[in-house]
């Protein structure tokens, strides 16, 4: 496959969006909130590899005192049902923390010996009634992603996340919070008690990667990570703090912190977005430079919103020599496509699976 790394299709690579001037309010913000120096990675593997473990530690402090995860979560088989070329199963596990965890998993039964898997992580866009739910749909992906996949013979397993489809209304506030009023209710209850919305449903998507990488069915050594939107900065957060995850491919959010601030576009994002201090030590590149060298993909709209292209250049320049560091600058692949909002479009989930496939199944891009 050739190296699509920071290409745009068919246009020049302008700015779409553009920036708040120097004297906006939201640079007066910036100026005053006494930032630190852009992130910056290295020049040598060794003290890069220093730092990696830091930056990560970091990390971890920033989503707060999580509750431990327990080695293999306590799952539970609701139903099981044959749909021909798969089987699905039902199944839930209480994440120690008052909520329990619905989940699907499709398995193929095309597979020879153990397969490998895709851990599928569902968007936002206020559907608060869809969540998992999503692996059957093709209302945003050009067709439903669960089969899909497991047509192609890979388990695939998603979750509810936290106020979504079966956990809706199920927050600390009780059934009669739904909606986005419940996702703020279990936000507010999690900075009480010093932690973060983002970092428990990081922790829910963690014991469902361990409860994947335990079946039977699935090769620990080959499992991705994929999504949409929400699901995208799942993806990244995931492959960032957790090395089982050997790949993933994230669509239309590929976003810094700061540039969301100079567009003006910190609304176009709901509020477990927003890791508490996070500014301070470093912005999302220091996030996603910590997948290197593992093989991702990014494919982002140059006119979505949520994700300012400034921006992502930014993290694209900051991000490669990390991947460069270990001679593999090709295994970071971000493709802007020009005229494109927040979409799926049918060629980018051709390149999802035609990725999945070669790092998975394959030896990969050469």
């Amino acid at each position: 496959m050739k190296t699509m790394a920071a290409i745009c299709i068919g246009l020049t690579c302008a700015v779409v969006m553009k920036a708040q001037t120097e004297d906006s309010a939201a640079a007066r913000w910036l100026a005053a909130a006494d930032l630190p120096p852009p992130f910056k990675v290295p020049a040598s593997l060794q003290d890069w590899q220093a730092k990696r473990l830091e930056v990560r530690s970091e990390l971890w402090k920033l989503l707060g005192r999580l509750p431990p995860r327990p080695a293999r979560p306590e799952v539970e088989i609701l139903t099981r049902e044959d749909r021909g070329d798969y089987v699905v199963e039902k199944f839930r596990f209480d994440n120690g923390a008052g909520s329990l965890v619905p989940g699907f998993i499709l398995l193929p039964k095309n597979a020879q010996g153990r397969a490998p898997a895709i851990l599928y992580c569902h968007w936002h866009a206020g559907e608060y009634d869809l969540g998992k739910a999503e692996l059957f749909e093709s209302k945003h992906t050009p067709e439903a992603p669960g089969p899909a996949f497991a047509r192609r013979g890979y388990v695939v397993l998603g979750v509810d996340a936290s106020g979504f489809g079966e956990r809706n209304g199920t927050g600390p506030d009780g059934p009669g919070e739904r909606d986005g009023r419940a996702e703020e209710t279990a936000a507010k209850f999690n900075l009480w008690v010093g932690r973060t919305f983002w970092g428990m449903l990081v922790r829910d998507d963690l014991m469902a990667l361990d409860y994947l990488a335990s079946r039977p069915e699935v090769d620990p050594a080959r499992i991705g990570v994929t999504g949409m939107s929400m699901g995208a900065t799942r993806t990244w957060w995931l492959m960032a703090l957790d090395e089982r995850l050997k790949t993933g491919v994230a669509i239309a959010c590929m976003t810094r912190y700061r540039s969301l601030v100079l567009h003006g576009s910190i609304h176009e994002h709901d509020i477990g977005y927003f890791v508490p201090g996070m500014l301070s030590h470093f912005d999302s590149e220091a996030v996603i430079s910590l997948i290197a060298p593992r093989p991702v993909l990014f494919q982002t709209g140059d006119r979505d919103g949520g994700s300012p292209v400034d921006g992502i250049h930014a993290i694209e320049d900051a991000v490669k020599p990390a991947f460069r560091l270990y001679g593999e600058e090709g295994a970071f692949q971000s493709i802007i496509y020009p005229g494109l909002g927040h979409v799926y479009t049918p060629q980018m989930w051709s390149r999802t699976l035609e990725w999945m496939d070669a790092h998975l199944k394959g030896a990969g891009p050469k």
